[in-house]
């Protein structure tokens, strides 16, 4: 069964002998603070500084782990200048859809 089949017709269940996207994308998104961050990184370039303000409740440790975990996935690109900056990659920015949709879904049924 091909992937453009699985996806038109919207069938749950993945088939035999094909890797489940969901778990696969389950496993870049993995974490409390994840979406927050990724969330964060679609307002642009941020410093560590700003995301560790504009997530309250997170620990350095904790947001360092998440940052480095992204990078390692293709997520998130880190840039040293005089100062270190993080910004999503083309992969990232794809991720968008999959917030706002999550996003969504939260306001109608919370």
């Amino acid at each position: 069964m091909k992937i453009e089949r699985v996806l038109e017709e919207n069938i749950c269940e993945c088939p035999a002998g094909l890797e489940c996207s969901i778990e696969k994308t389950l496993e870049v998104l993995d974490g409390k603070w994840t979406f927050l961050i990724i969330r964060d990184l679609f307002d642009g370039v941020k410093r560590f500084g700003e995301l560790k303000k504009s997530l309250e409740g997170i620990s350095p440790k904790t947001l360092s782990v998440r940052l480095k975990e992204l990078e390692a996935k293709g997520v998130v690109l880190r840039t040293a200048y005089p100062t270190v900056e993080y910004t999503l990659t083309e992969k990232g920015n794809s991720l968008k859809p999959i917030i706002i949709a999550m996003k969504l879904w939260g306001a109608k049924w919370s």
